[in-house]
């Protein structure tokens, strides 16, 4: 085995064991790779399920906020038929009070003075007495006032239908109130998956960016890789050469060793005086001693 032969060798060892190190790389970000795939595919899973939760949740809300709407209106014609009913109320009310000359939102108004004087002014415990006796007073004028209005039954008539519409305006008031908290919880459940939306599509996208990146390193490595495995695939043609040429060789020199070896014996028989063959006459030619 000659210099060469060894160098080559040497060349081929060293560049087998950096392909073989490009080839791992390779192949661990392959691996990678398929982990960000697998990891990338279960987000957008997951992005598809949020998204038709949000669908959901905006649909629930823009329901129960087209309810909400309805139930104002109803609530807002109550209430409308409630003051039409009060304005009937006090018409009937200043009828009466031109009949008997008695004005009972009068009465009502000065009462309402009275009772906030004795909780707001200080007095003496006389003054407070007497105040005390003319806020009696004034409440018995108003419920005899309200007993006989309440025999009236216009008045009467007017009154429940007051009450009923504003017993009805209530409950729909409560009905508005309970649907807008509802579509408020929708919303705001929306808006919770709309957050939780918006992180993933930015992780999934941060995953894709890392796939690509990957997958260009991994290219990257493999190309390197190829490129080794050609060096190595010359280097082996050029020790196959190298090894036929030095078996040539040795072969070449056995074969006239062993020529030479006949040759000497048969120039030994010929100074014996021995005859010699045409055949043994060549080869003494061959081997130029004759």
């Amino acid at each position: 085995m000659d210099e060469t032969t060894e160098e080559l060798r040497q060349q081929r060892d060293a560049l087998q064991q950096k392909a073989n190190e490009l080839k791992e790389q390779r192949n661990t970000l392959h691996t990678q790779s398929k982990n960000l795939a697998e990891e990338r595919d279960a987000i957008n899973t997951t992005i598809r399920k949020v998204r038709n939760d949000i669908a959901e949740h905006k649909k629930k809300r823009d329901e129960l906020n087209e309810r909400v709407k309805h139930a104002k209106l109803q609530r807002d014609v109550l209430n409308e038929k409630c003051q039409e009913t009060k304005k009937q109320i006090r018409t009937i009310e200043r009828k009466r009070s031109s009949t008997t000359g008695t004005n009972l939102a009068e009465l009502r108004r000065q009462l309402n003075t009275l009772e906030t004087e004795q909780m707001t002014k200080p007095m003496s415990p006389q003054k407070e007495r007497k105040l005390i006796e003319t806020i009696s007073e004034f409440h018995a004028k108003i419920k005899k006032e309200e007993e006989l209005l309440n025999q009236d039954p216009k008045l009467k008539k007017a009154l429940e239908e007051e009450r009923d519409y504003k017993q009805q305006a209530e409950k729909q008031h409560i009905n508005v109130e309970e649907l807008a908290f509802r579509a408020q919880q929708e919303h705001e459940d929306m808006i919770t998956l709309i957050n939780k939306l918006d992180n993933l599509v930015k992780r999934v996208n941060e995953v894709q960016e890392s796939i690509i990146n990957t997958k260009i390193k991994a290219d990257d490595i493999h190309r390197e890789f190829i490129t080794h495995v050609d060096k190595i695939h010359d280097l082996e043609r050029k020790l196959a050469s190298s090894i036929d040429g030095q078996f040539k060789r040795k072969k070449k020199s056995e074969e006239s060793s062993i020529l030479h070896k006949e040759a000497n014996e048969i120039f030994e028989r010929f100074k014996r005086g021995e005859k010699l063959s045409t055949e043994d006459l060549m080869a003494l030619q061959k081997a130029g001693l004759l």
